[in-house]
């Protein structure tokens, strides 16, 4: 009975692997469109403050996530795997339901500033996971283009957190406006950096955090651009350096010269 029912789960779980995957590639480029839209919405909730329109427009994101989600889980055939490897996505649809029931304005009641800016740094990280994952589930191919998107995403929605966490900073040398938060977040997305340094505890692990994204991404960028000037150099016949031409012509030469001396072999026979 075991050896028959076996057989059967499995293509249960095929058929609704399938389904999830058919259900994935349909919904994949508008859930890409509509992360972007809700990051944009967070940042100028951090920045400027939302409109009461803007605060509907991103309730309405945020419930479609959530179907998506419990959509995805039912259809999922192992729903404890794909929740724990979706926690992070799980959490970022969790957070904004404390906003939705006055969690956030009662702690700022208990003056607990330490906790709403805990807070808002869970925000900034699994917002900004959000929109990572649906860029890496769009691009089949990681490529230059995909690095470049994802550091734009980084980059924006960490000066948005930096400037949450910095712009009362307590010896008031923190970010102005966030204008000068993204100044700053790219400067250390070049890992050139500035002399400002965070002065609250949530802004500086933000800042750890996207400086170790800064050190991997340059690794990758530097390896990109260099490969980009060594296949224009190689390219040139009068380069030093041998390229694909150089090489392919080497290769024609020494056929011909084989099929020379062969020819010498058989007429001195």
């Amino acid at each position: 009975m075991q050896q028959f029912d076996r057989p059967e789960k499995q293509a249960i779980e095929q058929e609704q692997f399938e389904i999830l995957q058919q259900l994935e590639d349909w919904l994949e480029m508008p859930m890409l469109l509509l992360s972007f839209v809700w990051l944009a919405l967070f940042i100028v909730e951090l920045t400027w403050g939302l409109t009461p329109l803007l605060e509907t427009l991103s309730l309405v994101i945020w419930i479609i996530f959530i179907l998506e989600f419990i959509l995805k889980l039912i259809l999922a055939p192992r729903k404890a795997a794909y929740f724990k490897a979706n926690w992070l996505t799980a959490i970022a649809l969790f957070l904004p339901a404390l906003r939705t029931l006055r969690i956030i304005q009662v702690v700022r009641v208990l003056r607990t500033a330490r906790a709403v800016r805990g807070l808002q740094l869970l925000r900034v990280l699994t917002r900004t996971n959000r929109s990572m994952r649906s860029l890496t589930a769009t691009f089949t191919r990681r490529g230059f283009g995909y690095v470049v998107l994802l550091t734009a995403i980084v980059t924006f929605a960490g000066a948005a957190g930096m400037y949450a966490f910095e712009q009362d900073a307590p010896d008031e040398s923190g970010f102005d406006h966030y204008g000068t938060a993204l100044w700053w977040t790219a400067m250390l997305m070049t890992t050139m950096g500035s002399d400002y340094f965070p002065q609250t505890a949530e802004g500086r692990v933000l800042c750890f955090l996207l400086a170790l994204y800064a050190f991997a991404v340059f690794g990758y960028v530097t390896a990109t651009l260099a490969t980009f000037f060594i296949g224009q150099d190689a390219d040139d016949d009068q380069a030093e350096l041998a390229g694909a031409k150089s090489i392919e012509a080497l290769r024609d030469e020494i056929i011909a010269l084989r099929a020379e001396i062969q020819d010498l072999r058989r007429s001195n026979r």
